[in-house]
């Protein structure tokens, strides 16, 4: 009888998700598509999942939908069935209301203009730091390449250097910006994203700084996780270590 009743909950519990009213719609325009399949995409369990989908024939204006608990990164997906040489994928920061995404079918994703609620706004301003990040990181691989080929030891030791502090600079600025907007998701997705290398201390900094709804986010859940099990991994190391210092200390005397 108590399997019975656990059964019945699950099953109540799943038609009720299912049955949950949209919040989210995805409004596309995809200049010079005429036939495909557009997906509205999200990660789940490291997964990637069709949320809704739409079969263009025709008509390039399209409209998809969603339910949504936190706001996070969701994709637009173009599968083309006419020239398809790519199938491409665009990312964009989904929050409860409407998004707008206006691209061109041949630079799907370059040409990708996206109108959507504060969190994709900030994760633009982000990206086009990180341009100017990568562009300098291009420019010291290029260096280092020449230098290389030169076997300019001094030249090399240079452009080491300069990567090292360039490294520096773009995870100091990420963890800055992330500070600066705690009370949007797109601070602990960043952490999450961008810095999960870092040292403990800075995303410690993060995760305490964010506004409480922001913890209850699902990046916010998910930063508090990854933090604990961060935290965990440096105890065992530092365990082994004090271990192996004794087992040390023990040889020699």
């Amino acid at each position: 009888m108590k399997k019975i009743s656990i059964l019945l909950l699950a099953i109540i519990a799943l038609i009720s998700c299912n049955n949950k009213e949209s919040n989210l719609t995805v409004n596309a325009n995809i200049e010079g598509l005429k036939k495909g399949t557009v997906y509205l995409q999200k990660i789940e369990d490291t997964l990637m999942v069709d949320v809704d989908s739409v079969e263009v024939n025709g008509n390039a204006n399209i409209s998809l939908e969603a339910f949504i608990e936190s706001p996070q990164v969701m994709y637009l997906y173009l599968k083309k069935v006419d020239n398809s040489q790519y199938d491409d994928r665009i990312d964009f920061f989904a929050e409860e209301g409407e998004v707008t995404i206006n691209t061109t079918l041949e630079k799907f994703v370059t040409d990708a203009e996206i109108i959507g609620a504060k969190n994709q706004e900030k994760l633009e301003e982000y990206r086009k730091m990180m341009t100017r990040f990568n562009d300098k990181n291009l420019e010291l691989i290029k260096e280092n390449f020449e230098a290389q080929k030169e076997e300019n030891e001094e030249k090399l030791i240079e452009v080491n250097k300069q990567y090292e502090s360039l490294l520096k600079r773009k995870y100091l600025y990420t963890v800055n910006f992330a500070i600066n907007n705690k009370d949007l998701e797109v601070a602990p997705y960043l952490a999450l994203s961008e810095v999960f290398d870092a040292n403990i201390k800075y995303l410690d900094t993060i995760y305490n700084s964010l506004e409480p709804k922001v913890k209850k986010s699902m990046y916010g859940k998910e930063l508090k996780d990854f933090l604990k099990e961060r935290k965990e991994e440096q105890k065992e190391i530092e365990n082994i270590k004090t271990e192996e210092t004794d087992t040390t200390e023990e040889s020699v005397s």
